[in-house]
C-alpha cells in the first residue's frame, strides 16, 4: 500500500482512487493461490493460464453485485396495470437490458475491466434512492466515488438532490423550497457518511504524506484533450472540424503545411493534441463547458424537484454532459448514461426512443475495443442479438413507434459505416495509407448520435418543466 501510487514501472498509469487499492489487496489474497508471479509489480505483460483464469473468475464473482443491483432496480419499476405475460413485463425487460447489456459485456468480460462491479454500486445506489432509502444510497455512492473517480461525472446530481430533497424536509405549496424545513441533523448524517468513507480511503495515504502524489495520479491533465481513440463526444467533432479546416487551408494555400503542428490521431497511450486552426482546448475550458452543460439539469432538481425519477433524469444529463465536454474522456464512460437510462426506458415511450438511439450508437462506438479479425463475428452477433431484443421488447411494451424517421435513417447510416470500416476498409489500399480512418469515421459519426440524444434528454426535461408550470 505504501508504494501503490508511486509505481512508475508501467506505461499504464495508476489512476484509481485509494479505496480501489484495498479492493486489489483483497483480490491479491486469492490471486496468490492461483499464480503468485502475477503479483510481482515488475512482471510487466505477464500472462499465464492461471492468471487469466483468476482474472476472469474475479470479474464473474464481483459481478454478483451487479446482478443484485439489477434485481433491486427491477423492484422499483412501475408495472403496467392488467394481466401481462411475464416476458413482457417492464421489470423483466429491464432485467434483460441490464444483465445482457452488450457494451458492458465487451468492456468487462472481453476488454478486461471491473466495470460491472462499479456500475453495480451505481445502480444499487439509484435503487436505494428510488426506494427512499437515501442514507444507504449516499453510502453506496461514497464508496463508489472512492473506488473510481470517473463517477464524479454524476456527483453534482447526487449532491444537489440529497441537499434539496433529503436535508430540506418540506416544500411550499407551489413546489418551491421551504427554508424553515432545513434539517441540520440530516446534513450531519450525510456529512458523517461521506467523511467516514473518505477517511478510510485516503487516511493511510495522508498519514504517509502521499496525498499530493495520489491527486496527481487521479487528475493527469497532461494526458491531452482526447484519448488515443476519440470518444464520440463534442470534442471529436471539434477535432474533425479543425482537421478539415487545416486541409482546406493548405489546399487553398492559406496555410503552410510545414508550420502546422503534427498531432497523432491514433498513436500513443497518453498524448497531447494541439489544434491546427481552431483554438487549442485547455482543461479549464472543458471544465467550464461541462459545468454549463449540466447547470440547467442540476438547477431543475433544486427549484422544482420531482422525486427520485427527477433525480435520475438529472443524473443522466450530468453523465452525458460530462461525457460530451470532459477532458480526456474514455469511450466506455458512455455506459454511465446507457445503463441508468434503461430504467426510464421501460416506463416512458419517449425515453425508450432516446434509449434505443443512444444505446445502439454507444455500443457501436465500442467496436474499436475489439479490433482483431477473429473478434468481428463475435461482436457483430452479440450486438445484433441485444439490439434486436431491445427494439422488439420496448416496441411491444409501449405499443408505439419509438424512433423518429430521421433517427431511423441515422441508424441505417450506422450500418453503412460499420460495413465500410469493418469489411471494405481492411481490403482497400487505404489501410496502410490512412490507418486512422476507421477510428475517425466511427468516432465522428457516433458523436452526432450521442449529441442528438443529449439534446433530446434536455428537451424532455424542459417539457416536464412546462407541464409542471401549467399544473
Amino acid at each position: 500500500m505504501s508504494v501503490y501510487q508511486r509505481i512508475d514501472s508501467s506505461e499504464w498509469t495508476l489512476d484509481y482512487p485509494p479505496l480501489f487499492a484495498w479492493f486489489e489487496l483483497g483480490l491479491s489474497q486469492v490471486a496468490q493461490l492461483f499464480d503468485g508471479d502475477m503479483l510481482l509489480v515488475e512482471n510487466l505483460n505477464y500472462v499465464s493460464p492461471s492468471a487469466v483464469l483468476f482474472q476472469r473468475l474475479s470479474v464473474i464473482f464481483t459481478d454478483v453485485l451487479f446482478i443484485y443491483a439489477a434485481r433491486e432496480c427491477c423492484r422499483c419499476v412501475q408495472e403496467q396495470k392488467g394481466s401481462r405475460d411475464v416476458l413482457s413485463r417492464p421489470s423483466f425487460v429491464l432485467a434483460v437490458l441490464l444483465l445482457w447489456n452488450f457494451g458492458l459485456l465487451i468492456v468487462d468480460h472481453v476488454h478486461f475491466q471491473y466495470n460491472g462491479f462499479l456500475l453495480g454500486f451505481l445502480l444499487l445506489s439509484l435503487a436505494k434512492h428510488l426506494q427512499n432509502r437515501h442514507l444507504q444510497g449516499a453510502l453506496l455512492f461514497s464508496v463508489l466515488l472512492n473506488l473510481k473517480h470517473i463517477y464524479l461525472y454524476v456527483a453534482p446530481a447526487y449532491g444537489v438532490y440529497l441537499l434539496r430533497s433529503y436535508c430540506f424536509t418540506e416544500d411550499q405549496h407551489d413546489g418551491s423550497i421551504s427554508w424553515r424545513s432545513f434539517s441540520p441533523l440530516r446534513l450531519l448524517s450525510l456529512g458523517g457518511i461521506v467523511s467516514s468513507v473518505c477517511a478510510l480511503s485516503f487516511g493511510p495515504f495522508i498519514v504517509m504524506g502521499q496525498l499530493p502524489q495520489v491527486l496527481s495520479r487521479l487528475f493527469p491533465f497532461k494526458r491531452g484533450l482526447c484519448h488515443a481513440y476519440w470518444a464520440p463526444n463534442f470534442w471529436a467533432l471539434y477535432n474533425m472540424l479543425d482537421k478539415s479546416l487545416a486541409v482546406l487551408g493548405v489546399r487553398l494555400k492559406l496555410l503552410e503545411e510545414a508550420e502546422l503542428p503534427r498531432a497523432s490521431m491514433t498513436g500513443g497511450l497518453v498524448q497531447e493534441f494541439q489544434h491546427s486552426v481552431l483554438p487549442s482546448v485547455t482543461p479549464s475550458v472543458t471544465l467550464v463547458c461541462t459545468l454549463l452543460s449540466i447547470l440547467p439539469a442540476v438547477a431543475s432538481i433544486w427549484w422544482r424537484p420531482r422525486g427520485a425519477r427527477g433525480f435520475l433524469r438529472c443524473l443522466l444529463l450530468c453523465a452525458l454532459g460530462s461525457f460530451m465536454f470532459g477532458w480526456h474522456v474514455h469511450e466506455k464512460a458512455v455506459l454511465l448514461a446507457v445503463l441508468p437510462l434503461s430504467i426510464l426506458a421501460v416506463e416512458s415511450r419517449e425515453d425508450a426512443g432516446i434509449y434505443l438511439l443512444l444505446t445502439t450508437t454507444a455500443h457501436y462506438s465500442l467496436f474499436p475495443l475489439l479490433f482483431s479479425p477473429a473478434e468481428l463475428p463475435i461482436k457483430v452477433f452479440l450486438m445484433l442479438m441485444f439490439t434486436i431484443y431491445s427494439f422488439t421488447a420496448l416496441r411491444k411494451l409501449h405499443s408505439a413507434r419509438l424512433l423518429r424517421p430521421l433517427e431511423s435513417v441515422y441508424l441505417m447510416g450506422l450500418v453503412a459505416v460499420a460495413i465500410a470500416c469493418e469489411v471494405v476498409f481492411p481490403l482497400s489500399p487505404w489501410q496502410h495509407q490512412l490507418p486512422f480512418l476507421p477510428l475517425l469515421a466511427t468516432s465522428v459519426y457516433c458523436s452526432a448520435g450521442v449529441c442528438h440524444c443529449f439534446l433530446r434528454l434536455y428537451v424532455s426535461l424542459l417539457r416536464q418543466e412546462e407541464k409542471h408550470k401549467r399544473l
